[in-house]
């Protein structure tokens, strides 16, 4: 089924989220039901398997008995909710002797039980979801002694959510994974940043001065001319000479000749009245 197609990375058998998530699923139901329904934990569309008998509700890959899906990815991984109620697995493979083995994974399985084509083993679950990571090539060597090839079918029972179901070339990190293959998926960031504007360097405001002469204020990237101080008429800060020393100047009386005195005139009397007359 799937020989032919490119196999790295991931390769999805089911995923709940579609049209239809069970085209090359067969399915089978006897006193239960396999049916789409909506999960609030991780807020998805999810395939739920529940009947009464374990055996006797299940769904299985391909959906024809007579092919094989010929994946050669060794891991296999499962995005399934625990629904605390009995629930298996069960994966056939093929090894390198050409023989079909078979493991089947079950959560009221005490221990593990090898035998020559079939290996039943125990599986833990935690409540709520989980993912099942299951090394195909390390069993089929510890079990068997030989090494994997392919794996032929899938087969699914009750009680059970499924999310997806994939193989992988690795095991990768949380990190790794594209976001369809996470549980809950990537956190979403609702602070959207900040725009940041660029001012450019010439974008400043006008000096004071310059913008009441009306001239454009100079740019950064220009440097002003070198102008005569004397030319513009602008005052120029010089160091004013000191003042002179002052001389001592010479008396009035040998520099100047003397002034004829003058004589003020007597007082008049009546003697002097008569005399003028």
């Amino acid at each position: 089924m799937y020989r032919s197609a490119y196999q790295k990375g991931f390769l999805t058998v089911l995923y709940s989220v579609g049209s239809s998530p069970l085209n090359n699923w067969s399915s089978y139901t006897k006193n239960g039901y396999i049916k789409r329904i909506y999960d609030e934990d991780i807020k998805s569309l999810v395939l739920e398997i529940m009947g009464s008998n374990v055996s006797t509700t299940f769904i299985h890959c391909p959906s024809e008995c007579k092919e094989q899906l010929g994946i050669k990815l060794p891991f296999l991984v499962l995005l399934i909710k625990n629904m605390h109620k009995y629930f298996c697995f069960e994966v056939k493979i093929q090894d390198d002797q050409r023989f079909m083995r078979r493991f089947r994974v079950s959560n009221f399985q005490s221990k593990t039980s090898v035998k020559p084509f079939c290996t039943a083993m125990p599986m833990g679950m935690s409540p709520g979801w989980n993912q099942i990571q299951f090394n195909l090539a390390d069993f089929t060597r510890r079990a068997y002694g030989s090494n994997y090839l392919e794996t032929v079918s899938l087969q699914l029972h009750a009680n059970v959510r499924i999310r997806r179901i994939y193989f992988a070339d690795k095991l990768y990190t949380e990190a790794e994974l594209p976001n369809d293959y996470r549980l809950m998926g990537k956190p979403k960031d609702l602070k959207k940043p900040e725009k940041q504007f660029k001012v450019q360097a010439t974008a400043r405001p006008p000096s004071p001065l310059n913008t009441a002469r009306g001239e454009a204020a100079p740019s950064k990237d220009t440097e002003p001319e070198p102008t005569d101080p004397m030319s513009e008429g602008e005052p120029v800060l010089q160091k004013s000479p000191s003042p002179p020393v002052p001389q001592k100047a010479p008396s009035p009386a040998a520099s100047a000749p003397p002034e004829p005195a003058t004589e003020e005139p007597a007082p008049q009397t009546e003697a002097t009245e008569e005399a003028y007359y």
